[in-house]
């Protein structure tokens, strides 16, 4: 045998064009971690009563994402159901709902993973597939039947994820598996077998299981029957069954204009109208609110819908409302990104107190008011208009006789909460003193030797490098309920003035007024 002959022998056959794939995406590093932000949203749709506070917490983690959140909250749509600007994520949650906030934080982290692939068309349409699909599951999970339907959401948002997959990593396959489908020679499913190997709803499956996605989503992302749907007895079905159809609507709705758009969706009445309980009218309602969401959606996270032509003015316009009576749009971005003194505090700190005031004012006047939420509301004010690095709400706990940290935010937030609780016992220390007095206390600098010695011994091991504080306590009829603390480790030279204490005083008033209805 010749030498050449040897040579050839030993060449390792081409790649398949679906391993090829799965290389890539196990290579971007970014998607594992987009798998385990999408679990623990998951996580916190089931988790009892602190899930608003979870999932604030998990978006004020990530400021990108906090800024998609509260840009999305004052847009015109909802800025005329509010009428004051969100500042907050605690606010935006109340206002939005818990769901459409989680439903949002899932789709912008999925765009933030793919939106800036080289191959920007393509990808950017698939991209707004996923995320008006993902609010037509929202709109079903609504009328579901089922625990926890919420996640036929997630489940509508990842149903094209091997389309996104493909469109990313390898687009001139894309392109070829396109032109395949546009000559009706084959339909999506013989066109991607036959030239990647797999279906993408199996490369779809595949990467979702090395993300570690939950298998009730995984499995509902699978076909359906062809022709009219059988009532789904299991709630795998029923979100399988939403997943499909999610998908099919986001594709007309994308691709199709508004007043030809319910002619469309006819014969998906056909096939689904009774199994998810629709009607035309209830499709067209549907329709709607989709169609407007989608464009809130895409418009705060900057991706051009296919078919955009109007301004939010415009949009306005056709919702009956003149433009000129509505409030501009709040740049919610650049009112946090506003300059700051040397010890973080931001210089438009009164106009921040100002609409957190307004934030607490609308939810006390709703019937809907959770005393927890109004507390991470008040808290996650202070934290954000004053600068601080950690703010967390104490609260008295008579079957240990002691304050503990209930709620708090900022710089490690878990670890520091953990730490923060001391005796109800009256103590020569700050804290007691405040609590004692009623006194709200704003400290520009702790190391003044004086502040120092009235610092407890726990507070200096749990925060030694606390260099300015503020300790507001909640006292009602003289009975010390807890109190407010926030800090952060640079001296603020600049204190606070009287305009910016009567807000802070204000907040806490509200606060307690909530206490005493409770």
């Amino acid at each position: 045998m010749s030498n050449d002959t040897s040579v050839y022998l030993g060449q390792h056959a081409p790649e398949p064009p679906r391993d090829r794939l799965l290389r890539k995406i196990s290579e971007d590093m970014a998607l594992p971690t987009l798998g385990a932000a999408v679990s623990k949203v998951v996580e916190i749709t089931s988790s009892g009563e602190d899930s608003v506070s979870k999932l604030a917490h998990f978006v004020l983690a990530d400021v990108s994402l906090t800024q998609k959140i509260l840009r999305l909250s004052n847009t015109i749509h909802y800025r005329t159901m509010a009428g004051v600007p969100v500042t907050t994520i605690s606010r935006a949650i109340f206002l939005l709902g818990f769901n459409m906030v989680k439903t949002s934080a899932l789709a912008m982290l999925l765009v933030d993973c793919f939106k800036d692939k080289s191959q920007a068309q393509s990808v950017r349409k698939e991209l707004m597939h996923a995320l008006c699909a993902s609010i037509v599951g929202r709109e079903m999970a609504q009328r579901g039947r089922y625990q926890d339907a919420e996640e036929a959401a997630v489940a509508a948002l990842f149903k094209n994820i091997g389309r996104l997959l493909v469109a990313s990593f390898d687009h001139v396959l894309f392109g070829r598996i396109e032109a395949m489908l546009a000559s009706g020679h084959a339909d999506a499913g013989n066109a991607a077998n036959l030239l990647m190997g797999c279906s993408y709803d199996r490369l779809g499956d595949l990467a979702l299981q090395e993300w570690k996605i939950p298998e009730s989503i995984i499995q509902s992302l699978g076909p359906l029957p062809m022709g009219e749907q059988k009532k789904a007895t299991h709630r795998n079905d029923w979100l399988k069954q939403v997943a499909s159809f999610s998908d099919e609507v986001a594709g007309l709705v994308l691709t199709t204009a508004s007043d030809k758009l319910s002619a469309r969706c006819k014969p998906l009445l056909l096939k689904f109208g009774k199994v998810l309980e629709l009607d035309q009218s209830k499709l067209e309602e549907l329709l709607s609110r989709v169609v407007q969401e989608t464009r809130q959606l895409a418009e705060s996270m900057d991706i051009a819908l296919p078919s955009d032509g109007q301004s939010g003015d415009e949009l306005a316009e056709d919702q009956g409302v003149p433009s000129e009576f509505l409030l501009k749009t709040y740049d919610s971005e650049q009112m946090q990104q506003a300059e700051r003194y040397a010890s973080g505090k931001p210089h438009n700190a009164r106009d921040l107190l100002l609409a957190g005031v307004q934030d607490v004012t609308q939810m006390l006047a709703s019937d809907q008011i959770k005393l927890n939420d109004m507390i991470l509301l008040v808290l996650e004010t202070l934290y954000s208009s004053m600068g601080f690095r950690f703010a967390t709400a104490c609260l008295r706990e008579l079957q240990t006789s002691r304050y503990v940290a209930r709620v708090s935010v900022g710089e490690l937030y878990a670890e520091r909460q953990r730490g923060f609780a001391f005796p109800i016992k009256s103590e020569q220390d700050v804290f007691h003193l405040a609590m004692s007095n009623n006194v709200d206390l704003m400290i520009s600098d702790a190391a003044v030797p004086k502040i120092q010695k009235l610092l407890p011994a726990w507070h200096h091991q749990l925060l030694p490098d606390t260099r300015s504080f503020i300790v507001l306590p909640l006292v009602i009829q003289k009975k010390s309920l807890g109190f407010f603390y926030a800090d952060r480790a640079v001296a603020a030279v600049e204190g606070v003035p009287p305009d910016e204490t009567a807000l802070i005083k204000t907040l806490k008033s509200q606060l307690l007024a909530a206490m005493m209805r409770s």
